[in-house]
Protein backbone atom coordinates (compact mmCIF):
# COMPACT_ATOMS: atom_id res chain seq x y z
CA UNK A 1 0.00 0.00 0.00
CA UNK A 2 2.50 3.01 0.12
CA UNK A 3 4.44 6.00 -4.12
CA UNK A 4 5.51 13.95 -5.81
CA UNK A 5 3.76 25.62 -10.75
CA UNK A 6 6.41 27.46 -11.16
CA UNK A 7 9.25 27.48 -8.65
CA UNK A 8 10.44 30.97 -7.99
CA UNK A 9 11.06 32.26 -4.48
CA UNK A 10 7.87 34.30 -4.49
CA UNK A 11 5.64 31.20 -4.53
CA UNK A 12 4.21 30.20 -1.17
CA UNK A 13 0.95 29.04 0.28
CA UNK A 14 -1.80 31.54 0.71
CA UNK A 15 -1.43 33.03 4.20
CA UNK A 16 -3.92 31.16 6.00
CA UNK A 17 -5.35 29.70 12.97
CA UNK A 18 -2.46 31.58 14.27
CA UNK A 19 0.22 29.34 15.66
CA UNK A 20 2.29 29.08 18.81
CA UNK A 21 5.07 26.98 17.30
CA UNK A 22 8.56 27.31 18.72
CA UNK A 23 10.89 29.55 16.69
CA UNK A 24 8.35 30.63 14.10
CA UNK A 25 9.90 33.15 11.71
CA UNK A 26 8.58 36.67 11.92
CA UNK A 27 6.01 37.63 9.25
CA UNK A 28 7.72 39.29 6.32
CA UNK A 29 11.13 37.91 7.28
CA UNK A 30 11.52 36.03 4.01
CA UNK A 31 11.84 32.78 5.96
CA UNK A 32 8.96 30.36 5.39
CA UNK A 33 7.53 28.25 8.18
CA UNK A 34 8.40 25.09 6.28
CA UNK A 35 9.51 23.72 2.95
CA UNK A 36 8.38 20.26 1.84
CA UNK A 37 10.54 18.47 -0.71
CA UNK A 38 8.85 15.92 -2.95
CA UNK A 39 5.18 15.64 -3.85
CA UNK A 40 3.81 12.13 -3.54
CA UNK A 41 0.44 11.41 -1.91
CA UNK A 42 1.85 11.91 1.61
CA UNK A 43 3.20 15.41 1.06
CA UNK A 44 0.18 16.24 -1.09
CA UNK A 45 -2.00 15.31 1.88
CA UNK A 46 0.10 17.68 3.99
CA UNK A 47 -0.36 20.45 1.42
CA UNK A 48 -4.15 20.02 1.43
CA UNK A 49 -4.34 20.00 5.24
CA UNK A 50 -1.99 22.98 5.54
CA UNK A 51 -3.81 25.12 2.98
CA UNK A 52 -6.62 26.41 5.25
CA UNK A 53 -4.35 27.13 8.24
CA UNK A 54 -4.09 30.90 8.41
CA UNK A 55 -0.60 32.40 8.70
CA UNK A 56 1.14 29.10 8.02
CA UNK A 57 3.58 29.76 5.20
CA UNK A 58 4.80 26.71 3.32
CA UNK A 59 6.16 25.68 -0.07
CA UNK A 60 6.19 22.26 -1.76
CA UNK A 61 9.02 21.60 -4.23
CA UNK A 62 8.76 18.79 -6.79
CA UNK A 63 11.29 18.08 -9.53
CA UNK A 64 8.76 16.57 -11.97
CA UNK A 65 6.68 18.80 -14.19
CA UNK A 66 3.39 17.27 -13.12
CA UNK A 67 1.95 14.79 -10.63
CA UNK A 68 1.79 11.14 -11.60
CA UNK A 69 1.59 8.50 -8.89
CA UNK A 70 3.40 5.30 -9.83
CA UNK A 71 2.75 5.85 -13.57
CA UNK A 72 4.53 2.60 -14.35
CA UNK A 73 1.80 0.70 -12.50
CA UNK A 74 -1.27 2.52 -13.83
CA UNK A 75 -2.57 -0.72 -15.33
CA UNK A 76 -6.17 -0.73 -16.52
CA UNK A 77 -8.71 -1.77 -13.87
CA UNK A 78 -6.19 -2.07 -10.99
CA UNK A 79 -7.34 -0.75 -7.63
CA UNK A 80 -5.84 0.58 -4.43
CA UNK A 81 -5.70 -1.69 -1.41
CA UNK A 82 -7.21 1.09 0.72
CA UNK A 83 -10.89 2.14 0.81
CA UNK A 84 -11.83 5.53 -0.64
CA UNK A 85 -11.94 7.12 2.83
CA UNK A 86 -8.15 6.87 2.79
CA UNK A 87 -8.02 9.95 0.58
CA UNK A 88 -5.81 12.98 1.12
CA UNK A 89 -7.79 14.58 3.94
CA UNK A 90 -10.97 12.82 5.14
CA UNK A 91 -9.50 10.92 8.11
CA UNK A 92 -8.23 14.23 9.49
CA UNK A 93 -11.02 16.54 8.30
CA UNK A 94 -14.14 14.92 6.77
CA UNK A 95 -15.43 18.42 5.90
CA UNK A 96 -12.37 19.37 3.85
CA UNK A 97 -13.00 20.68 0.32
CA UNK A 98 -10.11 18.42 -0.80
CA UNK A 99 -11.98 15.18 0.03
CA UNK A 100 -12.56 12.47 -2.56
CA UNK A 101 -16.32 12.82 -2.13
CA UNK A 102 -16.11 16.53 -2.90
CA UNK A 103 -13.99 15.70 -5.94
CA UNK A 104 -16.77 13.37 -7.12
CA UNK A 105 -19.38 16.07 -6.49
CA UNK A 106 -17.45 18.77 -8.31
CA UNK A 107 -16.71 16.43 -11.22
CA UNK A 108 -20.38 15.44 -11.50
CA UNK A 109 -19.93 11.76 -10.71
CA UNK A 110 -20.96 11.38 -7.09
CA UNK A 111 -24.15 9.50 -7.99
CA UNK A 112 -22.27 7.33 -10.46
CA UNK A 113 -19.87 6.39 -7.69
CA UNK A 114 -22.81 5.71 -5.38
CA UNK A 115 -24.49 3.46 -7.93
CA UNK A 116 -21.30 1.56 -8.76
CA UNK A 117 -20.77 0.78 -5.04
CA UNK A 118 -17.01 0.87 -5.42
CA UNK A 119 -15.33 0.82 -1.99
CA UNK A 120 -11.85 0.73 -3.51
CA UNK A 121 -10.66 3.33 -6.01
CA UNK A 122 -8.91 2.43 -9.20
CA UNK A 123 -5.30 3.62 -9.38
CA UNK A 124 -6.19 5.81 -12.35
CA UNK A 125 -9.11 7.45 -10.50
CA UNK A 126 -6.93 8.11 -7.46
CA UNK A 127 -4.34 9.70 -9.72
CA UNK A 128 -6.99 11.97 -11.31
CA UNK A 129 -8.26 12.91 -7.84
CA UNK A 130 -4.77 13.95 -6.74
CA UNK A 131 -4.32 16.06 -9.88
CA UNK A 132 -7.68 17.73 -9.14
CA UNK A 133 -6.55 18.60 -5.60
CA UNK A 134 -3.27 20.06 -6.89
CA UNK A 135 -5.11 22.46 -9.19
CA UNK A 136 -6.66 24.09 -6.12
CA UNK A 137 -3.41 24.60 -4.23
CA UNK A 138 -1.23 27.69 -4.28
CA UNK A 139 1.80 26.17 -2.57
CA UNK A 140 3.12 23.72 -5.20
CA UNK A 141 6.25 24.43 -7.26
CA UNK A 142 6.78 21.80 -9.95
CA UNK A 143 9.96 21.50 -12.04
CA UNK A 144 12.01 22.40 -8.97
CA UNK A 145 15.13 20.24 -8.65
CA UNK A 146 16.54 20.60 -5.13
CA UNK A 147 20.33 20.30 -5.18
CA UNK A 148 21.49 21.51 -1.78
CA UNK A 149 20.12 22.05 1.72
CA UNK A 150 22.17 23.89 4.36
CA UNK A 151 21.53 25.19 7.84
CA UNK A 152 22.32 28.78 8.76
CA UNK A 153 22.89 29.35 12.46
CA UNK A 154 21.39 32.29 14.24
CA UNK A 155 23.91 35.13 14.44
CA UNK A 156 24.28 37.33 17.48
CA UNK A 157 22.38 40.57 17.23
CA UNK A 158 20.45 39.79 14.03
CA UNK A 159 17.20 39.14 15.90
CA UNK A 160 16.48 36.10 13.73
CA UNK A 161 16.51 32.36 14.18
CA UNK A 162 18.54 29.60 12.60
CA UNK A 163 16.95 28.33 9.40
CA UNK A 164 17.41 26.05 6.40
CA UNK A 165 18.47 27.25 2.97
CA UNK A 166 17.14 25.15 0.10
CA UNK A 167 18.71 25.77 -3.30
CA UNK A 168 18.39 24.20 -6.72
CA UNK A 169 17.44 24.82 -10.32
CA UNK A 170 14.29 25.04 -12.37
CA UNK A 171 14.25 21.86 -14.50
CA UNK A 172 13.06 23.47 -17.73
CA UNK A 173 14.89 26.80 -17.66
CA UNK A 174 17.93 26.00 -15.53
CA UNK A 175 17.25 29.16 -13.52
CA UNK A 176 18.51 28.90 -9.93
CA UNK A 177 16.26 29.31 -6.92
CA UNK A 178 16.89 29.78 -3.22
CA UNK A 179 14.28 29.42 -0.49
CA UNK A 180 14.59 29.71 3.29
CA UNK A 181 12.50 27.96 5.93
CA UNK A 182 12.46 27.22 9.64
CA UNK A 183 11.48 23.56 9.13
CA UNK A 184 11.71 20.86 6.47
CA UNK A 185 9.44 17.97 5.49
CA UNK A 186 11.15 15.40 3.27
CA UNK A 187 8.85 13.28 1.13
CA UNK A 188 10.98 12.16 -1.80
CA UNK A 189 9.56 8.66 -1.88
CA UNK A 190 11.37 5.36 -2.16
CA UNK A 191 13.48 4.02 -5.02
CA UNK A 192 12.98 0.83 -7.09
CA UNK A 193 15.10 -2.01 -5.78
CA UNK A 194 16.58 -4.96 -7.67
CA UNK A 195 18.08 -8.03 -5.99
CA UNK A 196 21.87 -7.67 -5.45
CA UNK A 197 22.59 -10.46 -7.95
CA UNK A 198 21.12 -8.31 -10.75
CA UNK A 199 23.78 -5.62 -10.55
CA UNK A 200 25.77 -6.72 -13.62
CA UNK A 201 22.62 -7.09 -15.72
CA UNK A 202 20.95 -3.94 -14.34
CA UNK A 203 20.65 -2.14 -17.68
CA UNK A 204 18.59 -5.03 -19.08
CA UNK A 205 16.36 -5.53 -16.03
CA UNK A 206 12.90 -3.97 -15.96
CA UNK A 207 11.51 -3.04 -12.54
CA UNK A 208 7.76 -3.05 -11.97
CA UNK A 209 7.95 0.74 -11.50
CA UNK A 210 8.48 0.99 -15.28
CA UNK A 211 6.11 -1.76 -16.37
CA UNK A 212 3.54 0.29 -18.32
CA UNK A 213 6.22 2.08 -20.36
CA UNK A 214 8.04 -1.19 -21.16
CA UNK A 215 5.03 -3.49 -21.57
CA UNK A 216 5.00 -3.49 -25.38
CA UNK A 217 8.72 -4.22 -25.43
CA UNK A 218 8.18 -7.18 -23.12
CA UNK A 219 5.33 -8.56 -25.16
CA UNK A 220 7.59 -8.93 -28.20
CA UNK A 221 9.57 -11.58 -26.32
CA UNK A 222 8.96 -15.31 -26.71
CA UNK A 223 8.99 -15.80 -22.93
CA UNK A 224 8.54 -13.55 -19.90
CA UNK A 225 9.31 -14.18 -16.23
CA UNK A 226 7.68 -12.18 -13.43
CA UNK A 227 9.82 -12.16 -10.28
CA UNK A 228 8.15 -11.26 -6.97
CA UNK A 229 5.03 -12.11 -4.99
CA UNK A 230 3.24 -8.93 -3.88
CA UNK A 231 0.36 -6.95 -5.35
CA UNK A 232 2.48 -5.42 -8.11
CA UNK A 233 3.73 -8.82 -9.27
CA UNK A 234 0.17 -10.18 -9.26
CA UNK A 235 -1.18 -7.22 -11.24
CA UNK A 236 1.57 -7.52 -13.84
CA UNK A 237 1.18 -11.29 -14.17
CA UNK A 238 -2.59 -10.98 -14.59
CA UNK A 239 -2.22 -8.17 -17.13
CA UNK A 240 0.27 -10.20 -19.19
CA UNK A 241 -1.77 -13.40 -18.79
CA UNK A 242 -4.86 -11.78 -20.29
CA UNK A 243 -2.94 -10.98 -23.50
CA UNK A 244 -0.82 -14.13 -23.60
CA UNK A 245 -2.53 -15.73 -26.60
CA UNK A 246 -2.63 -12.51 -28.59
CA UNK A 247 1.15 -12.08 -28.40
CA UNK A 248 2.11 -15.77 -28.14
CA UNK A 249 4.61 -15.72 -25.30
CA UNK A 250 5.24 -18.17 -22.47
CA UNK A 251 4.68 -16.69 -19.03
CA UNK A 252 6.22 -17.71 -15.69
CA UNK A 253 5.67 -16.25 -12.21
CA UNK A 254 8.37 -17.12 -9.67
CA UNK A 255 8.53 -16.05 -6.02
CA UNK A 256 10.72 -16.86 -3.02
CA UNK A 257 7.62 -16.80 -0.79
CA UNK A 258 6.26 -20.19 0.30
CA UNK A 259 2.92 -19.38 -1.30
CA UNK A 260 1.03 -16.73 -3.24
CA UNK A 261 -0.55 -15.27 -0.14
CA UNK A 262 -3.51 -13.00 0.39
CA UNK A 263 -3.00 -9.72 2.20
CA UNK A 264 -4.54 -10.07 5.66
CA UNK A 265 -7.33 -7.55 6.09
CA UNK A 266 -9.54 -8.85 8.88
CA UNK A 267 -10.71 -6.18 11.27
CA UNK A 268 -8.54 -7.04 14.26
CA UNK A 269 -5.50 -7.26 12.01
CA UNK A 270 -6.30 -3.87 10.50
CA UNK A 271 -6.17 -2.41 14.02
CA UNK A 272 -2.40 -2.75 13.69
CA UNK A 273 -2.64 0.24 11.37
CA UNK A 274 -3.52 2.58 14.23
CA UNK A 275 -2.03 5.15 16.63
CA UNK A 276 -2.28 2.48 19.35
CA UNK A 277 -0.01 0.11 17.48
CA UNK A 278 2.48 2.90 16.69
CA UNK A 279 2.86 3.61 20.42
CA UNK A 280 3.37 -0.09 21.15
CA UNK A 281 5.74 -0.74 18.26
CA UNK A 282 7.80 2.44 18.65
CA UNK A 283 8.71 1.61 22.25
CA UNK A 284 10.04 -1.87 21.50
CA UNK A 285 13.81 -2.46 21.24
CA UNK A 286 15.33 -1.99 17.77
CA UNK A 287 16.15 -5.67 17.27
CA UNK A 288 12.63 -6.73 18.27
CA UNK A 289 11.09 -4.31 15.77
CA UNK A 290 13.35 -5.64 12.99
CA UNK A 291 12.20 -9.19 13.73
CA UNK A 292 8.52 -8.20 13.75
CA UNK A 293 8.74 -6.48 10.35
CA UNK A 294 10.49 -9.54 8.90
CA UNK A 295 7.48 -11.67 9.90
CA UNK A 296 4.74 -9.32 8.69
CA UNK A 297 4.89 -9.76 4.92
CA UNK A 298 1.29 -10.93 4.69
CA UNK A 299 0.10 -7.73 6.38
CA UNK A 300 1.44 -5.31 3.79
CA UNK A 301 2.97 -7.31 0.91
CA UNK A 302 0.11 -9.66 0.13
CA UNK A 303 -2.27 -9.73 -2.83
CA UNK A 304 -5.95 -8.78 -2.88
CA UNK A 305 -8.09 -11.91 -2.53
CA UNK A 306 -10.22 -10.84 -5.50
CA UNK A 307 -7.14 -10.60 -7.74
CA UNK A 308 -5.85 -14.01 -6.63
CA UNK A 309 -9.24 -15.47 -7.54
CA UNK A 310 -9.26 -13.71 -10.93
CA UNK A 311 -5.81 -15.12 -11.70
CA UNK A 312 -6.91 -18.62 -10.72
CA UNK A 313 -10.08 -18.45 -12.81
CA UNK A 314 -8.18 -17.24 -15.86
CA UNK A 315 -5.50 -19.91 -15.45
CA UNK A 316 -8.18 -22.58 -15.11
CA UNK A 317 -9.95 -21.31 -18.20
CA UNK A 318 -6.67 -21.36 -20.14
CA UNK A 319 -6.02 -24.94 -18.99
CA UNK A 320 -9.41 -25.93 -20.37
CA UNK A 321 -8.48 -24.35 -23.71
CA UNK A 322 -4.90 -25.68 -23.80
CA UNK A 323 -5.80 -28.23 -26.45
CA UNK A 324 -6.77 -25.39 -28.77
CA UNK A 325 -3.38 -23.64 -28.65
CA UNK A 326 -3.34 -21.96 -25.27
CA UNK A 327 0.16 -20.70 -24.37
CA UNK A 328 1.73 -22.24 -21.25
CA UNK A 329 1.88 -20.35 -17.96
CA UNK A 330 3.66 -21.52 -14.83
CA UNK A 331 3.63 -20.40 -11.18
CA UNK A 332 6.53 -21.44 -8.94
CA UNK A 333 6.99 -20.70 -5.22
CA UNK A 334 9.79 -21.23 -2.68
CA UNK A 335 12.40 -20.04 -5.18
CA UNK A 336 14.92 -17.39 -4.19
CA UNK A 337 16.74 -15.57 -6.99
CA UNK A 338 20.49 -15.96 -6.43
CA UNK A 339 21.92 -15.24 -9.88
CA UNK A 340 21.03 -13.10 -12.90
CA UNK A 341 23.04 -13.23 -16.11
CA UNK A 342 22.06 -11.56 -19.38
CA UNK A 343 23.49 -13.11 -22.54
CA UNK A 344 23.83 -10.28 -25.06
CA UNK A 345 24.36 -12.62 -28.00
CA UNK A 346 21.25 -14.66 -27.26
CA UNK A 347 19.36 -11.68 -25.79
CA UNK A 348 18.22 -13.94 -22.96
CA UNK A 349 18.33 -14.04 -19.20
CA UNK A 350 19.76 -16.98 -17.31
CA UNK A 351 18.16 -16.74 -13.88
CA UNK A 352 19.45 -18.94 -11.06
CA UNK A 353 17.19 -19.90 -8.16
CA UNK A 354 17.48 -21.89 -4.95
CA UNK A 355 14.55 -24.04 -3.83
CA UNK A 356 15.41 -24.38 -0.15
CA UNK A 357 12.69 -26.93 0.78
CA UNK A 358 14.01 -29.40 -1.77
CA UNK A 359 17.63 -28.34 -1.30
CA UNK A 360 18.25 -27.78 -5.01
CA UNK A 361 19.23 -24.92 -7.29
CA UNK A 362 18.05 -24.48 -10.85
CA UNK A 363 18.28 -22.07 -13.76
CA UNK A 364 15.47 -20.62 -15.80
CA UNK A 365 16.09 -19.20 -19.28
CA UNK A 366 13.77 -16.40 -20.40
CA UNK A 367 13.84 -13.69 -23.06
CA UNK A 368 12.17 -11.07 -20.88
CA UNK A 369 12.05 -10.47 -17.13
CA UNK A 370 10.13 -8.03 -14.97
CA UNK A 371 11.21 -7.61 -11.35
CA UNK A 372 8.48 -6.69 -8.83
CA UNK A 373 11.07 -6.69 -6.07
CA UNK A 374 10.02 -3.68 -4.04
CA UNK A 375 11.51 -0.34 -3.09
CA UNK A 376 14.21 0.91 -0.77
CA UNK A 377 14.62 4.05 1.33
CA UNK A 378 15.75 7.04 -0.67
CA UNK A 379 18.31 9.26 1.08
CA UNK A 380 18.76 12.06 -1.48
CA UNK A 381 22.07 13.73 -2.15
CA UNK A 382 20.88 17.15 -1.01
CA UNK A 383 20.82 15.75 2.54
CA UNK A 384 24.64 15.87 2.63
CA UNK A 385 24.63 19.54 3.62
CA UNK A 386 22.67 18.83 6.81
CA UNK A 387 23.76 15.25 7.48
CA UNK A 388 25.24 16.14 10.87
CA UNK A 389 21.88 17.54 12.00
CA UNK A 390 20.11 14.21 11.34
CA UNK A 391 19.85 11.15 13.59
CA UNK A 392 20.80 7.83 11.97
CA UNK A 393 20.42 4.23 13.08
CA UNK A 394 23.19 1.63 12.83
CA UNK A 395 21.98 0.57 9.37
CA UNK A 396 22.25 4.04 7.89
CA UNK A 397 18.52 4.74 8.01
CA UNK A 398 16.83 7.78 9.45
CA UNK A 399 16.14 7.40 13.18
CA UNK A 400 12.67 8.86 13.61
CA UNK A 401 11.28 10.42 16.77
CA UNK A 402 7.74 9.54 17.71
CA UNK A 403 6.65 12.84 16.09
CA UNK A 404 8.29 11.85 12.75
CA UNK A 405 11.24 14.21 13.18
CA UNK A 406 14.75 13.01 12.27
CA UNK A 407 16.85 15.97 13.39
CA UNK A 408 18.92 15.96 16.57
CA UNK A 409 16.54 18.44 18.22
CA UNK A 410 13.49 16.36 17.21
CA UNK A 411 11.56 19.36 15.96
CA UNK A 412 13.00 20.68 12.66
CA UNK A 413 13.17 18.00 9.95
CA UNK A 414 10.29 15.60 9.34
CA UNK A 415 10.02 12.69 6.91
CA UNK A 416 7.20 10.92 5.10
CA UNK A 417 7.11 7.16 4.51
CA UNK A 418 10.54 6.43 6.02
CA UNK A 419 9.57 4.89 9.34
CA UNK A 420 8.73 1.25 8.67
CA UNK A 421 11.27 0.10 11.28
CA UNK A 422 10.26 2.74 13.84
CA UNK A 423 6.50 3.21 13.34
CA UNK A 424 5.59 -0.16 11.83
CA UNK A 425 2.90 -1.00 9.28
CA UNK A 426 1.39 2.47 9.50
CA UNK A 427 4.39 3.92 7.66
CA UNK A 428 3.47 3.09 4.02
CA UNK A 429 -0.31 3.01 4.50
CA UNK A 430 -2.21 5.73 2.62
CA UNK A 431 -4.91 5.69 5.28
CA UNK A 432 -2.44 6.82 7.96
CA UNK A 433 -1.12 9.83 6.04
CA UNK A 434 -3.76 12.09 7.61
CA UNK A 435 -2.73 10.98 11.08
CA UNK A 436 0.97 11.55 10.40
CA UNK A 437 0.35 14.92 8.78
CA UNK A 438 -1.88 16.02 11.66
CA UNK A 439 1.06 15.23 13.97
CA UNK A 440 3.52 17.10 11.73
CA UNK A 441 1.24 20.15 11.50
CA UNK A 442 0.96 20.17 15.28
CA UNK A 443 4.76 20.32 15.46
CA UNK A 444 4.97 23.01 12.76
CA UNK A 445 2.39 25.30 14.32
CA UNK A 446 2.28 24.42 18.02
CA UNK A 447 -1.46 23.78 17.75
CA UNK A 448 -3.54 20.68 17.09
CA UNK A 449 -5.51 21.96 14.12
CA UNK A 450 -6.88 18.49 13.37
CA UNK A 451 -8.01 16.23 16.22
CA UNK A 452 -5.42 13.48 16.66
CA UNK A 453 -6.85 10.15 17.76
CA UNK A 454 -4.87 8.55 20.58
CA UNK A 455 -6.71 5.25 20.93
CA UNK A 456 -8.97 3.61 18.39
CA UNK A 457 -8.18 -0.12 18.78
CA UNK A 458 -10.44 -2.51 20.66
CA UNK A 459 -7.50 -4.75 21.54
CA UNK A 460 -4.45 -4.20 23.76
CA UNK A 461 -1.09 -4.57 22.05
CA UNK A 462 0.85 -4.37 25.29
CA UNK A 463 0.06 -6.17 28.54
CA UNK A 464 -2.57 -4.05 30.34
CA UNK A 465 -1.26 -2.07 33.28
CA UNK A 466 -3.89 -3.17 35.79
CA UNK A 467 -3.98 -5.33 38.93
CA UNK A 468 -5.46 -8.18 36.93
CA UNK A 469 -2.23 -8.60 34.92
CA UNK A 470 1.04 -8.99 36.83
CA UNK A 471 4.15 -8.55 34.68
CA UNK A 472 7.64 -9.85 35.45
CA UNK A 473 10.80 -9.95 33.30
CA UNK A 474 11.45 -13.32 31.65
CA UNK A 475 14.78 -13.77 33.40
CA UNK A 476 13.08 -13.91 36.81
CA UNK A 477 10.86 -16.86 35.90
Amino acid sequence: MVLSGPSESSIMSTPNVKSKAHSRPAPGSGVLDFIAIGLGPFNLSLACLAEPIRDLRGLFLERNEDFDWHPGMLIDDTTLQNPFLADLVSLADPKSPFSFLNYCKQEGKLYAYYIRERFYLSRAEYNRYCKWAIRQLSSIAFSSQVERVEYVERTAGDGGEGHYVVSGRHVRTGAPFVHRAARLVIGVGSVPQLPPCCEEAREHCIHSAHYVARKRELQKKRSIAVIGSGQSAAEIFYDLLKECDEHDYALTWITRSPRFFQMENTKLTLEMISPDYIDYFYNLPDNVREGIIARQDSLYKGVNASLINQIYDLLDDRRSRAGRGGSPARLITNSELTGCHYDRNEARFQLRFVQRDEGVQYTHATDGAIFATGYGQNVPGFIDGIRERIRWDDKGRYRLSRNYAIDVNERDIFVQNAGLYSHGLTNPDLGMSCYRNSCILRELTGEEHYKIERRIALQDFSVPDTDAFVKAPLETQ
